[in-house]
């Protein structure tokens, strides 16, 4: 029998390029975090994990957008990755994803 969804946020709560919504997320490592964001208008979510080391990525909460608005980016290693996919496109992890 297929799961519930689980409401993160309104969508109207991710705006486009915007500040990201964190939220709990149980996995096999235990409790951590995950993130939404807004990008090209489609809402994506990762878990607030850069694939270098495992740290969170948000330089303050919910803030996972580089200076331009087009990647997302690690505050502690800069690795960007793209937002669409979460495949690393520049760092230490680069090839990686979220």
């Amino acid at each position: 029998m297929p799961e519930e969804p689980i409401l993160v946020c309104q969508s109207a709560d991710l705006v486009e390029g915007g500040k990201g919504v964190r939220f709990p997320v149980v996995t096999a490592g235990g409790d951590t975090t995950g993130f939404a964001v807004r990008y090209n208008n489609i809402a994506h979510a990762y878990l607030n994990r850069c694939a270098h080391i495992p740290i969170e990525l948000d330089w303050a909460e919910g803030e996972f957008f580089e200076s331009s608005g087009l990647y997302l980016m690690c505050s502690t290693h800069g690795a960007i990755y793209a937002p669409e996919s979460g495949h690393c496109v520049g760092g230490p992890c680069r090839g990686s994803r979220l």
